[in-house]
C-alpha cells in the first residue's frame, strides 16, 4: 500500500510538469513521461532495497549505473544550458524552457552522445531495478527503456526539423545513449 501511496505523490509532479505533452502521441516529451512513471514505479517498489547488502555485486552494479546516471544528467544539463543559447522566440509548447534551443550541443559529452539527459534516465531505470529484481519489475524496466528509445527517436525527429542537415550529420558521428556502442 504504501508503494501506491508512494508512486501516486511522486507522479504528482512529473504530471503537472509534463502537461503540455500529455495528449500528444507525437511528441517525445509524451513518452519520457511514460518513462518517467516507470522510472517512479521502480522507485517506490526497490526504495526498501536501497542499502540492504551494500557490498554484494547487485548493489554495487546498481550504485554503479546510478553514479552513471548522475554523471550523464549534470554534464548533459550544464552544456546544454552553457552552449545552447535559449531561442526565446521559438514556439513549441510542448517543450521545456531548456529545450528550446537554436545552437546544436555537439561537444562535451554531446561529442558522443546524442541524449545524455535520456541516456541518465536509462541508467538511472536499470540502477534502481537492480536494487532489487523481479519479473514483474523487469517488464517495467524493459517498457521505461522502449519509452526513453521511442522518445529520442521523436526527440532526433524533431531536431531534424528545427536543425536540418546539421543534425543529420551530427547523427552520423555520435550514438544515441551509450558512446561507441548504441
Amino acid at each position: 500500500m504504501d508503494r501506491i501511496i508512494l508512486f501516486g505523490i511522486s507522479s504528482v509532479p512529473v504530471v503537472i510538469v509534463s502537461r503540455r505533452s500529455l495528449f500528444s502521441l507525437k511528441v517525445h516529451g509524451f513518452y519520457r513521461f511514460l518513462a518517467w512513471e516507470c522510472i517512479i514505479w521502480l522507485f517506490a517498489s526497490n526504495y526498501p532495497f536501497w542499502f540492504r547488502d551494500p557490498f554484494s555485486l547487485q548493489q554495487v552494479i546498481s550504485w554503479i549505473f546510478l553514479i552513471a546516471s548522475g554523471y550523464l544528467a549534470i554534464a548533459g544539463a550544464i552544456l546544454l544550458k552553457k552552449q545552447g543559447k535559449k531561442e526565446i522566440s521559438r514556439d513549441d509548447k510542448a517543450l521545456f524552457q531548456f529545450e528550446k534551443t537554436s545552437e546544436l550541443v555537439d561537444r562535451g559529452i554531446y561529442t558522443y552522445i546524442r541524449h545524455p539527459l535520456y541516456s541518465s534516465l536509462l541508467f538511472l531505470t536499470w540502477g534502481i531495478f537492480m536494487k532489487h529484481t523481479s519479473y514483474f519489475l523487469l517488464l517495467i524496466a524493459i517498457l521505461s527503456t522502449a519509452f526513453l528509445f521511442i522518445t529520442a527517436i521523436l526527440d532526433e525527429r524533431e531536431c531534424v526539423q528545427y536543425f536540418g542537415e546539421k543534425y543529420r550529420d551530427y547523427m552520423k558521428r555520435s550514438k544515441r545513449f551509450v558512446p561507441h556502442i548504441l
